[in-house]
């Protein structure tokens, strides 16, 4: 007897836990729909700004890895093969940083903004990831990309007298520091350019959640 019982307990827990999950999983569903209504509201500016900013960040990363390209080229004295670096250059640092910013910035507002129910409280979080993203995969890594890329044609095409094995990071370092100053600028402007789209987008969420959502209510 006590046996029956507890196996009724069990898949009355079970079937409540079911049902929970269905509950949450509607409440979820609908507040998904409402929220997609309101930024549909949004002027069209602005929502292309919420829903495209990862492709800016994407394209000034292209544009780092190019400039770094050409800065590392000129001191290598590497004059051929243009396009065959240069395509590398600007695709890989355009896909790393635009991912990046998707799976960094974009990606947990949406999850916060769904989880809480609607409710975003740190934009110092999403400013510092925005700034984080744009300052390692989209002003950084660019950079470091180009050393391998230039340094291989170098030693392909003997443009540049390369050192020995022992003094490979040396060189390096030493061949690098002319370009790191000169991409200073470029470098902050996009570490500064994704912190302000993080806290962009961030009021561009709140905004559009403050406007009025008629026809329908959340189960």
């Amino acid at each position: 007897m006590e046996a029956g019982e507890g196996s009724d307990c069990w898949e009355e827990s079970a079937r409540l836990k079911m049902e929970n999950h269905k509950a949450d999983g509607t409440v979820k569903k609908n507040l998904i729909e409402i929220i997609t209504r309101k930024i549909n509201q949004l002027p069209e500016a602005e929502r292309n700004l919420l829903e495209n900013g990862s492709t800016y960040i994407g394209l000034n990363a292209a544009l780092c890895g190019l400039i770094a390209n050409s800065l590392f080229r000129r001191i290598l004295h590497v004059t051929q093969a243009r396009v065959a670096a240069g395509l590398p250059m600007a695709v890989i640092p355009f896909l790393t940083a635009h991912v990046s910013y998707k799976g960094f910035v974009s990606l947990p507002l949406n999850t916060e903004l769904i989880y809480f129910l609607g409710d975003l409280h740190c934009e110092t979080c999403t400013i510092t990831r925005g700034g984080l993203v744009g300052l390692v995969f989209g002003g950084l890594y660019p950079v470091f990309l180009a050393i391998p890329v230039n340094g291989g044609l170098a030693a392909r095409y003997n443009s540049a007298l390369l050192p020995e094995k022992g003094n490979i990071l040396n060189y390096w370092i030493r061949i690098s520091k002319p370009v790191f100053r000169k991409m200073l600028f470029p470098i902050l402007l996009q570490t500064g350019f994704a912190a302000y789209l993080g806290s962009r987008q961030y009021k561009l969420l709140i905004k559009a959640l403050q406007l009025p959502e008629p026809d329908l209510e959340i189960q």
